[in-house]
Formats: C-alpha cells, sequence, structure tokens
C-alpha cells in the first residue's frame, strides 16, 4: 500500500488491469449484487434533483420503487445505496434496445441536461472506497461478472488506477492524482511494480 495524503491505496489498483468491455459484460455490474450502489450523503439531492429530468426513461417498476421508498435506501450492513427493483437493477438502470444496460443519469450527464455525472462509487467502480476515520482506504474490488474487463485491461495493459483517472480525480482532486502518478513512477524505477 501507499500513502498520499490521507488516502491509503491498494498495491492492486497500481498492478491490476482493467477496461471496461460493455459489449461483453452488458452493463451488469449495474444488475447484479445484493444491494444497491454506495451513495455518499451529499449525492441524495443531487439523485433526487436529476429524478424528473430521466423520470420518464426509468422503468415503471423503478418509478414504483421510488415513489415507495425513495432514491436511496440503508443496505444490511447500514450503509447508504440506491435503491433496487426487486432485488436486482438499480433504480437508474435503463435498458437499449439490444438489451445492454445503461445509467440514466449518465445519459443524461452525456446529453448536457445535467452536471451530475452519477454517484462517485458508481464512476470509481472496481474501485470501492473505505472510510476509517482519519484515512481512507482506495481498494479494488474484484467482481467475477467483470472477467470481461479483466481480460481487456490485460490485453490493453491498463492499470485501474488510469482506467479510473476521471472519477479519481473527481472523487481526490488533481494534485493527488498528479502525486500518485508520480509515486507509481517511482515505484516503478525502484523495480516494486
Amino acid at each position: 500500500m501507499i500513502q498520499i495524503g490521507d488516502v491509503v491505496v491498494s498495491f492492486d489498483v497500481l498492478r491490476e488491469k482493467f477496461l471496461c468491455d460493455l459489449d461483453a459484460c452488458q452493463g451488469i455490474c449495474c444488475i447484479e449484487g445484493d444491494a444497491g450502489a454506495p451513495v455518499e450523503l451529499d449525492e441524495v439531492e443531487k439523485l433526487e434533483e436529476v429524478l424528473p429530468l430521466i423520470w420518464d426513461e426509468l422503468s415503471p417498476e423503478a418509478r414504483t420503487v421510488i415513489e415507495e421508498q425513495g432514491v436511496v435506501y440503508t443496505d444490511c450492513e447500514g450503509d447508504l445505496v440506491t435503491s433496487i427493483v426487486n432485488n436486482k437493477d438499480c433504480v437508474f438502470t435503463c435498458y437499449d434496445d439490444k438489451g445492454c444496460c445503461y445509467c440514466a443519469i449518465e445519459k443524461a450527464y452525456r446529453e448536457g441536461r445535467t452536471n451530475f455525472y452519477k454517484p462517485i462509487s458508481c464512476h470509481l467502480y472496481p474501485i470501492r472506497v473505505g472510510n476509517y476515520g482519519l484515512y481512507k482506504a482506495v481498494n479494488y474490488h474484484r467482481w467475477d461478472v467483470c472477467k470481461a474487463a479483466m481480460l481487456l485491461g490485460q490485453k490493453e495493459n491498463l492499470p485501474v488506477y488510469k482506467f479510473l483517472k476521471e472519477p479519481l480525480i473527481r472523487k481526490f482532486g488533481e494534485d493527488w492524482y498528479a502525486e500518485l502518478e508520480l509515486v507509481v513512477e517511482e515505484m516503478k524505477k525502484q523495480g516494486i511494480l
């Protein structure tokens, strides 16, 4: 592990390769799992603000869940997460005509309808950030549904931290990311990576 400021980064984030392969996985990370995506407290208001912009794109089942319990709930571990439909789909998932899952919030962002990209935990995946009082831990989450992304990342030789440059900067800032790159380069020179 390395530490930059109050953030501890696992070596796996630096060593492992990853590149989403949406054609292969069809966006299954937004569907599978035992809970919704982790949400930060300040993101709840943003999710509620974007809701009218994407409401018509959501499934009838998702709209019912949102009307009954809201955009988020507290899961069995006590974490705030996006609401889900039938213990499966995130309420913000939509499908294209080929059956590929996508995020309605991200689609609205890309179309210029909102300045909120999507929850940072979604943007950062397969990184998960843990908060431990005085520091944050940045870890690589391995999930078998992302096997195609691991293979494509190996083929393209793209480390997780480079694949996730944009969301890492969004979360921790440009200066933090620049320092991460410097540390990685130094570790490569020393043969650690």
